[in-house]
């Protein structure tokens, strides 16, 4: 055989060899919600079945020393030790999916907003979250003096969620969030959120915990009222594109979706059809 001809048989095969295109699946975390660690069964056994229905490799993403920490370090907090701990997984540098339940949704969203030079999120998966705030907190009677209620008020929660100047002036974590301030809004948290491939907003129709429900779509009541409650299309959020919401969704991007069952009580089938498919996607590189 000539010897040109064998030069450049192997130089095909070289080049072949090393410039095909090569798929991996997307890396998924999973932020459990308030009262929970990474430890517990029922964290675990959700991480795995995720695992297991969408065959990417997902990790639960632990915050300090778990179940304590979710009541009692503060959200903004949470949010930053997270973002170091995904900036160090070399398994997310090409980016990642995001599975976040209930109160698990604020360091999500802290993530995506707040996170300088970090990996990408691709797909957002939030169960339950209280997106827009709750008028009533979970399990805490009115005027209750417990350490958590009253700790609860300055964060995420308050019971008296529509004295708005008071809530903008003490609240230390949502309000942020949302880009609600109008003398602090920050186009960069807008530009990070409006980068997700897909947004899913999983909502419990059932739900006792998270009140109103429609939080979880980013629904709430008109500022000062109590009703009516407002779709998350005709709130200022939305209206005003605080966050992107609106561009997301004016792109296709966004999911709404109602599912029975009290809070975090996910069907099996559900999962399957609304949290596993956006666990699939996959990244391309050249080897």
């Amino acid at each position: 055989m000539d010897k040109s001809f064998k030069r450049s048989a192997i130089f095909v095969t070289f080049t072949i060899f090393f410039f095909t295109p090569v798929s991996i699946s997307v890396p998924f975390i999973h932020l459990h919600g308030i009262n929970d660690q990474c430890s517990s069964v029922e964290a675990r056994s959700f991480t795995q079945l995720l695992r297991n229905l969408s065959s990417s490799p997902g990790y639960c993403l632990e915050i300090g020393n778990g179940e304590k920490d979710s009541m009692y370090m503060p959200l903004m907090q949470q949010a930053s030790i997270a973002c170091e701990k995904v900036k160090q997984m070399k398994e997310l540098s090409q980016g990642y999916n995001i599975v976040a339940q209930s109160q698990g949704n604020m360091v999500a969203r802290g993530l995506i907003e707040f996170c300088d030079d970090a990996p990408p999120v691709l797909n957002y998966v939030s169960l339950g979250g209280p997106h827009a705030g709750i008028s009533i907190i979970p399990k805490c009677p009115a005027g209750a003096s417990y350490p958590l209620c009253q700790l609860q008020e300055t964060e995420v929660y308050s019971d008296s969620a529509q004295e708005i100047s008071e809530y903008m002036e003490h609240s230390k974590f949502l309000p942020k969030l949302n880009n609600e301030r109008p003398n602090e809004r920050n186009s960069t948290y807008k530009e990070r959120f409006t980068s997700l491939h897909n947004l899913v907003l999983v909502m419990f129709e059932g739900d006792t915990i998270v009140v109103p429900r429609e939080t979880c779509w980013f629904g709430f009541y008109p500022d000062g009222a109590t009703a009516p409650l407002l779709p998350p299309q005709k709130t200022k959020l939305y209206i005003e594109d605080w966050i992107g919401l609106k561009t997301l969704d004016d792109a296709g991007k966004v999911k709404f979706v109602g599912v029975p069952g009290d809070h975090l009580e996910m069907a099996h089938d559900d999962v399957v059809k609304y949290v596993v498919p956006y666990l699939q996607n996959q990244l391309s590189f050249s080897s």
